[in-house]
């Protein structure tokens, strides 16, 4: 939501309850209680006192409140302080403050060309793709450091 203004098109407020699936167009802040899936095609608050009991789908959304089910945003999730999040939570990327809940998986699948490069380590260049055989370069390195250790020290007690 990068800090900019969200206008808020629709609103269930503290107090009301919702049974059944809610879906909407726009912008939606919910302070009450929703006991079903929402869909939303914008931004989705949930503020402090608002409750969603089953799976949401928006662009992006900002927990403040509760919600039991899974989160699916497209763009960016952010969980306050007082937020309570039991399910998994697939996003682009997220922000979870300092004392949120959030009990589940966290999938944040990029698509190709937004992948980081990774960094490649010795054993990566030289042909070699998995973990154990750059640990087993790392050993025979440390293995024959220790050996022109020793070769270099017996020379010098020779002297």
């Amino acid at each position: 939501m990068k800090n900019k203004e969200v206008r808020i098109t629709t609103l269930i407020g503290q107090g009301a309850v919702c049974n059944g699936d809610f879906s909407a167009e726009g912008s939606v802040r919910i302070d009450g209680v929703v006991n079903g899936n929402v869909t939303i095609t914008g931004a989705l608050i949930v503020g402090a006192a608002g409750t969603v009991n089953g799976d949401v789908s928006a662009k992006s959304a900002m927990i403040g409140g509760e919600i039991v089910g899974n989160v699916t945003v497209t763009d960016k999730t952010e969980l306050t302080g007082t937020a309570r999040v039991l399910g998994n939570i697939s996003t682009a990327v997220i922000v979870i403050d300092e004392n949120a809940v959030f009990q589940g998986s966290c999938n944040m699948n990029q698509s190709e060309p937004e992948r980081r490069p990774r960094p490649v380590g010795r054993a990566m260049r030289s042909g070699k793709r998995s973990a154990k055989a750059a640990i087993e370069e790392a050993l025979k390195e440390m293995e024959e450091a220790d050996r022109e250790e020793n070769d270099s020290s017996g020379q010098n007690s020779a002297l």
